[in-house]
């Protein structure tokens, strides 16, 4: 499961000879390269009642894949792994509380998968709706005297920023643009023209979830918990429903959970 940025990740691995056996190296490093490829060398240390399990404790600073290679030296031995380490504020339709009080759950130790399967609900929703959680996008535009530009989810809450994407200077002040919130386009308030390569960054999602939205995202989430459980009995008020599979998401979702979400669904083509 993916890591809470700020976490401490204790990485594990075992050295062992040609034969297969644990053995104590002489020496042992890991590196872990972070998503903006540097790298950093934890301390490591052997187990005190295991010779050659080795561990070391890594504070997460990035939110991305992070890949992590051990490398002992007598007798020669490797491993790489990866681990993954999320955003500071996860995007969720759900809460923790509601997501574990939707599927009858009353301990907490469970709390790792139910935010894993709650954030895969989330992309499946939004994969129908578009955002629905607030947060920032970045996009690029290669205008030509254009009289307007469509950016590409909605509803837009806020153009932040429109710079040059070869540059990274100011292009355009957001306050001498206009931005139609449901329909993302974006015009110049003096009717001018844009022009260049531009990045576009705004905020995009909705400050209030319409039921049907939660209602779906309910669905969505019930389903995916039982079946990666391998509970194949029917969710709780009617059967699977899976009679299609869903263009990009095979049978991931119930229809009635699409049903739930048709009022809001986004125009064929749109992303």
């Amino acid at each position: 499961m993916p890591f809470d940025l700020g976490a401490t990740v204790r990485l594990v691995g075992e050295c062992r000879d040609p034969d297969g056996t644990l053995a104590s190296a002489v020496t042992a490093v890991v590196t872990v390269t972070l998503p903006d490829e540097t790298t950093v060398t934890p301390a490591v240390t052997e187990d005190p009642d295991t010779a050659g399990k080795y561990r070391a404790d890594y504070v997460t600073t990035t939110p991305g894949r992070h890949s992590v290679r051990w490398v002992w030296t007598g007798p020669a031995a490797a491993y790489t792994d990866v681990f993954d380490v999320q955003e500071e504020a996860p995007p969720t339709i759900l809460s923790l509380a509601d997501a574990r009080d939707h599927l009858n759950l009353v301990s907490t130790k469970d709390d790792g998968e139910v935010r894993f399967w709650n954030t895969a609900t989330t992309r499946a929703v939004e994969y129908f709706v578009g955002p629905v959680v607030a947060r920032s996008f970045t996009e690029e535009h290669h205008l030509r005297n254009a009289r307007a530009v469509v950016l590409h989810r909605t509803p837009v809450l806020a153009l932040t920023a429109v710079d040059s994407a070869l540059t990274g200077a100011v292009a355009y002040n957001v306050d001498s643009l206009h931005v139609d919130r449901d329909t993302g386009e974006v015009v110049a308030v003096t009717g001018g023209r844009l022009a260049g390569r531009l990045r576009f960054t705004y905020r995009a999602g909705r400050t209030i979830i319409p039921a049907n939205i939660t209602a779906g995202a309910r669905i969505i989430l019930e389903h995916l918990w039982l079946t990666q459980r391998g509970n194949r009995g029917g969710l709780a008020g009617g059967g699977q429903d899976l009679s299609e599979p869903i263009p990009g998401l095979g049978y991931a979702v119930p229809n009635r959970a699409i049903q739930l979400l048709e009022s809001d669904r986004l125009p064929p083509g749109v992303a």
